[in-house]
């Protein structure tokens, strides 16, 4: 055991390691680094609930997202220690070939927030329904324009081009509950709809949203809706908007739910966001980790979808008819980060 913590100290960057008194069934968590609040959380709920079924529990993060090697450092890590299962949010799909190897010893592979591109890579993800989420701050934006929906002028402000899953769900979510015709779900961009001035990359970060801003404002400066991937785009926006005195003039929503993004309800600076359960993805993926120990039982996904809906909620403080929300006060009580 000492020379596996070593290795894994070199190859990559350890979140964390902990031992239940167990049998010795081992559940392990790779996520892409162990400073986003939103990995945190996972540990969080993973390490928890490992010590509550009574698993071994080691916990891996990568070092900056897209880098997938010290994900494969951990990956063989974790097969080489006997890892009945290992839950993984994958920087990208040059983990493939390692997931479908320990699968293929019968390791139960879930994949936490976004599947991964094959679908022999893992037995089941477990993730918030991100279409789901783009549809409610779509739905709401759309109410509280009321008639002017009609003549709304709409910025798009995505992680980039390359049509990342959870990319496209939510923003093809957004656009069908806004009202507007999306001829190709599984693509960015596909809308004709004039009201859209146009979709630019934001990285998922509050400085990519600020440009991206600013681009689309030189594009159209009367742009009255802004949809953001997540809450630091969105911040971005807003400083974007504020910069040229023009915050006052548009809604903006987006989607993750963590506390500082409440916060920025709270504020004023997003009208509505819709909130995922990070915590939730892991703990259950725990749950699902002890049972296929038990028994051999694979998790299943939710009826009508091809994962494990860990659930979201539009938190606003300005609830729209129609549109299903809670309020900041739940919302924070629900936050991570």
């Amino acid at each position: 055991m000492k020379a596996l913590v070593k290795t894994a100290l070199v190859g990559i960057a350890l979140a964390g390691f902990a031992t239940t008194a167990s049998a010795g069934t081992l559940a392990c968590l790779i996520t892409k680094n162990n400073t986003n609040p939103f990995f945190v959380k996972m540990k969080e709920g993973a390490g928890a609930m490992a010590k509550t079924a009574g698993l071994d529990f080691q916990a891996y993060a990568g070092i900056k997202d897209g880098d997938a090697a010290p994900q494969l450092t951990a990956i063989e890590n974790c097969v080489a220690a006997g890892a009945k299962g290992i839950l993984i949010t994958a920087s990208n799909d040059d983990v493939i070939p390692a997931l479908k190897a320990a699968r293929a010893k019968g390791v139960l592979v879930i994949a936490l927030d976004t599947a991964i591109g094959d679908k022999d890579a893992q037995d089941m993800t477990f993730a918030t329904d991100n279409f789901e989420a783009g549809t409610l701050i779509g739905s709401w934006a759309k109410a509280m324009m009321g008639d002017k929906a009609k003549e709304a002028k709409i910025a798009m402000i995505d992680i980039n081009k390359d049509n990342i899953s959870v990319d496209v769900a939510r923003d093809t979510g957004f656009l069908k509950g806004f009202g507007v015709d999306v001829p190709n779900g599984k693509v960015l961009a596909s809308e004709k709809d004039p009201r859209v001035v146009g979709h630019e990359s934001g990285q998922a970060s509050p400085e990519g949203g600020q440009k991206a801003m600013e681009t689309l404002l030189a594009k159209n400066p009367d742009i009255n809706v802004v949809y953001t991937i997540n809450e630091p785009t969105a911040e971005g926006a807003f400083a974007a908007l504020k910069a040229a005195g023009k915050e006052k003039q548009a809604l903006i929503v987006s989607v993750d739910g963590g506390c500082p993004g409440v916060k920025s309800v709270v504020s004023g600076v997003i009208g509505a966001t819709s909130q995922q359960y990070p915590l939730l993805m892991a703990s259950k993926g725990i749950e699902a980790i002890a049972a296929f120990a038990k028994d051999g039982t694979k998790p299943k996904a939710t009826d009508g979808l091809n994962f494990f809906n860990t659930g979201v909620n539009l938190i606003t403080d300005k609830p729209a008819n129609g549109v299903k929300s809670i309020d900041s006060k739940e919302g924070t009580a629900k936050c991570w980060g």
